[in-house]
């Protein structure tokens, strides 16, 4: 299931980060440059993973990043000031409705590691 999980999301992290220079309000989300840039790298190493990784590096890449995207939707949620719980890591800024996504991209992703058989 993780290589399947890298394999879509792969595929929406590149078009997210392309839409992103183009629509910088996408699904009501704050597209910055950089944001855009971690979307196109974050894509590239899950299709990587999805097709040529091996299984085991695909389960991790899902555990991992199904732990910092979960992470970054609550911490967003707890700290992002109002009226939209806008949160600023850095370049990259986070409102209401990117936190939102990140929890459900770290649900998928968490399901996508946890849910694939034993690895040896």
């Amino acid at each position: 299931m993780a290589k399947t999980v890298c394999k879509i999301l792969g595929v929406v992290f590149l078009l997210v980060g392309v839409c992103g220079f183009v629509k910088p309000d996408l699904l009501g989300a704050h597209l910055s440059v950089a944001h855009n840039v971690v979307h196109l790298a974050s894509g590239a190493l899950a299709l990587y993973l999805g097709f040529a990784g091996s299984l085991s590096a695909a389960k991790t890449f899902c555990l991992v990043f199904g732990v910092v995207y979960l992470g970054l939707g609550v911490l967003g949620f707890a700290f992002g000031q109002p009226p939209d719980r806008m949160w600023m890591l850095g370049p990259l800024h986070f409102g209401e409705a990117d936190h939102g996504i990140h929890i459900l991209l770290g649900v998928i992703f968490l399901a996508g590691g946890l849910f694939t058989k034993k690895v040896d």
